[in-house]
C-alpha cells in the first residue's frame, strides 16, 4: 500500500529510516537492530541510496528482506546523482517486482569523489524530474519527497525553498519528510508557510538523537549550524564537561521532548533518523506518551 495511504489510518505514529550497510558480512547485526525497532510498530521505514547508486544494489536488497522477512512497508530512497531514464526505469521495475510501493525523491548530494560534479548537464537535476518520471511510468508507486526547515545551503531564501518544495509537491509528491531539525518551532512556523502557500499534503518532521560531538560536526558541515539553533552550544558544552557520554545524554534528552512537544503540536507522525541503533530510538520512545 503507499505510504499515502497509510498516513491517514494511524496518528500519531513514528517512521524509522535506515542506511544499508556496505560490507554484507555486517547485514545479521544490522537485520538485528531493526528487528528491535519492531517493536515500536514503525508505520513504515525507509532506506537511503548511495551517492551515484553506490549502494543501490543494497538497498534493493535490503528493502527486500525488510518487506518479505520482517513484514515490514519499505521506502527506498531515489537520487538525481548519475541516473539515467534507463537506470532508474530498471532499479523502478525490480523494486515494483519485489512487492516495494514506495519511493522518496531526492536531488541528493554531490560525490565527495568527483569535485567537479555538477547537476547542470544530468539527464535529472532536480527531485522534481524524479517525481514527474516515476509518475508517468510507474503510477502505482507512492511518492515521498523530501524538506528542509531549516533552508537548503544552496537556496537563496527560505521562499526559494518553500517553491521549489510546492514545485515537487505539485509534480506528484504525495507527502513531504523533513531534514532533521533540533527546534520544534522552526518546524513548526515552516509547516504553516508551507499551508499558507497551499501545500495541503502531510508533512513529517525528521528527528536525529545526536550520539556524539563528532556526528554534531559533521552534520554542521553538510547543512551549517543554523540547523541546530542554540543546540550546537549546548553539544559543545556538554562534550567539554563530560566528553561523548555527556553528548549522548543530552542528544537523546533533546530527541526526547522533541518527540513529544511535536505529537502533542499535533504531527501526524514523527520519522525518526536510526543511525542503524536501536538502544537510542527505544530510549526515545520509552520515554514519550503516543495519544
Amino acid at each position: 500500500m503507499q505510504i499515502a495511504e497509510l498516513i491517514p489510518t494511524r496518528r500519531p505514529f513514528l517512521s524509522l529510516e535506515f542506511f544499508p550497510p556496505k560490507e554484507r558480512d555486517t547485514w545479521p547485526k544490522f537485520f538485528a537492530e531493526v528487528e528491535k525497532l519492531k517493536a515500536l510498530d514503525p508505520l513504515f521505514v525507509s532506506v537511503t541510496y548511495g551517492a551515484g547508486g553506490g549502494t543501490q544494489a543494497n538497498t534493493l536488497d535490503v528493502v527486500t528482506h525488510l518487506k518479505r522477512e520482517m513484514g515490514l512497508t519499505p521506502m527506498a530512497h531515489l537520487t538525481c546523482v548519475g541516473a539515467s531514464s534507463a537506470a532508474l526505469r530498471e532499479f523502478l521495475a525490480a523494486l515494483a517486482q519485489a512487492g516495494i510501493e514506495n519511493v522518496l525523491a531526492l536531488r541528493g548530494d554531490p560525490p565527495k569523489n568527483n569535485p567537479d560534479f555538477r547537476f547542470e548537464g544530468q539527464e535529472f537535476q532536480h527531485a522534481s524530474d524524479l517525481v514527474r518520471f516515476i509518475r508517468a511510468n510507474f503510477p502505482a508507486m507512492g511518492i515521498g519527497v523530501a524538506g528542509i526547515p531549516t533552508m537548503h545551503p544552496e537556496s537563496a531564501t527560505l521562499d526559494d525553498d518553500l517553491k521549489w518544495l510546492k514545485h515537487k509537491v505539485d509534480a506528484g509528491g504525495q507527502f513531504v519528510v523533513s531534514q532533521l531539525f533540533f527546534e520544534n518551532e522552526l518546524f513548526l512556523k515552516y509547516l504553516a508557510r508551507l499551508r499558507e502557500r497551499g501545500v495541503t499534503v502531510p508533512v513529517l518532521p525528521g528527528v536525529m538523537p545526536i550520539m556524539s560531538m563528532k556526528s554534531a560536526e559533521f552534520i554542521a558541515t553538510l547543512n551549517g549550524r543554523a540547523v541546530f539553533g542554540g543546540f550546537y552550544e549546548e553539544l559543545e558544552r556538554a562534550f567539554a564537561a563530560g566528553g561523548d557520554d555527556a553528548v549522548r545524554e543530552l542528544g537523546i534528552q533533546r530527541a526526547t521532548a522533541q518527540v513529544q512537544g511535536l505529537i502533542d503540536a499535533g504531527v501526524p507522525g514523527v520519522h525518526l533518523y536510526t543511525l542503524n541503533r536501536a538502544e537510542a530510538c527505544l530510549s526515545i520512545v520509552n520515554n514519550i506518551t503516543l495519544r
